[in-house]
């Protein structure tokens, strides 16, 4: 059945979030007195949850993690999330979506008030039907969660005519806990490797190439 709904990841699939997300990390790793030697090294935190990604990278436990969390959203709050920029022909591809008569919301991990501000700043909330983030107050809310908050605020559509479109494992494994299948792009955070792997039945290079290959599917 051909695909009508499409959900879009945001960090790493409709901006590059990286100087932000980097930015708010390394403020909050600094009142744990840890100072990070290269940025890269912190790109594996865009995408997952965050409480998450505190445990498995420094190994934080739960009250540290919860710290981690706070301080992080301190710097984000202010400053971290304009730290961000669309990808090249991000506006033009959403918009040639839409006029196919897809219908598009976005399924972050990112709080969905953070995840408003910035599709508002950018001025791409307009092309979505929904906006679905993460509970700011559930810190351990994973991507199939999120998924499925997206699907019942669109009405519970057939699965089998719904799109993930992220650039993570964790876009891959939410949507399979959901019975959708994920489409992975490669300009965002995740490897061809990666995406493949977790599950996604393809990829694409380039946000350009989305309407076309949604379209075969």
């Amino acid at each position: 059945m051909p695909k009508h709904y499409l959900f879009f990841d945001l960090d790493g699939t409709l901006t590059d979030p990286a100087l932000g997300i980097t930015n708010s990390i390394m403020y909050a790793l600094k009142q744990f007195d840890i100072e990070v030697a290269r940025r890269e090294d912190l790109y594996v935190f865009i995408g997952p949850p965050l409480f998450a990604s505190f445990q498995k990278y420094y190994h934080f436990d739960d009250a540290k993690a919860d710290q981690a969390v706070t301080l992080y959203r301190e710097y984000f709050a202010k400053q971290g999330l304009y730290e961000n920029t669309p990808y090249p022909h991000i506006h033009d591809t959403l918009k040639t979506l839409k006029d196919m008569g897809y219908q598009l919301a976005v399924a972050t991990s990112k709080p969905e008030p953070f995840a408003r501000t910035i599709l508002e700043h950018f001025e791409l909330a307009a092309y979505f039907d929904v906006i679905s983030g993460s509970d700011i107050n559930d810190r351990q809310e994973s991507k199939a969660d999120v998924i499925k908050r997206a699907l019942d605020r669109l009405g519970n559509p057939p699965r089998e005519t719904c799109l993930m479109i992220g650039d993570r494992e964790h876009d891959a494994i939410g949507a399979k806990a959901n019975q959708m299948d994920c489409l992975g792009v490669t300009y965002g955070y995740g490897s061809r490797e990666e995406l493949l792997q977790a599950g996604c039945v393809d990829v694409v290079d380039d946000n350009q190439d989305l309407p076309e290959k949604i379209q075969k599917m």
